[in-house]
């Protein structure tokens, strides 16, 4: 051990039993060697949903209405796939899926608001210019033209999807099971 400074006590083991009793130097060693024990608190690991990487929706051109719905889901999938996406980032990257009018209004979008433009405004936009109002209204038609063919696993696929999308529950669903089935 180096010297004290001129004037400080010297700490001896006799000083040292003066200050503190047995009991107390056993208690604080008994404290330090449990406080050294315990492990620091961590952060809670974040999802790394980087190690997963998720394929691109297919693009869309803005020429068939029909295709806009379906898209539009898997676009949202996509994003709640990658959650920390910020919102100039989700609106650059859905106009890389886009191509011909599609892009277009797009790039008119952009030009028009900038960095100004959110992720909430532009999703109201996109669904507002391409959702086929008429999605509901096509499918029920498709599921009352639906007919089991033998494959029952294919008919309840195409039955489910339809179903979804014309909006269909209670007694005209069943009914249009009753007109599918040969008797």
């Amino acid at each position: 051990m180096g010297r004290a400074p001129p004037g400080a006590e010297e700490l001896t083991r006799d000083r040292l039993a003066t200050i503190l009793t047995p009991e107390e130097i056993t208690r604080l060693v008994g404290a330090g060697i449990a406080a050294a024990e315990v492990p620091a608190p961590q952060a809670e690991p974040r999802p790394k949903t980087s190690w997963l990487k998720m394929e691109n929706p297919a693009k869309f051109d803005g020429k068939n209405p029909t295709a806009f719905n379906q898209w539009w889901e898997s676009v949202t999938m996509y994003l709640g796939f990658y959650p920390e996406t910020i919102d100039r980032q989700k609106i650059a990257w859905v106009g890389t899926l886009l191509s011909d009018t599609a892009l277009v209004w797009h790039l008119h979008q952009h030009h028009e608001l900038r960095d100004n433009d959110t992720w909430a405004n532009y999703a109201a936009a996109i669904r507002t210019e391409y959702r086929n109002e008429r999605e509901a209204a096509d499918a029920q038609l498709k599921l009352g033209q639906l007919r089991y063919q033998g494959d029952i696993r294919s008919y309840m696929t195409e039955f489910r999807a339809l179903s979804l999308y014309a909006r269909a529950m209670g007694e005209s669903l069943q009914e249009k099971v009753n007109l599918a089935m040969p008797e």
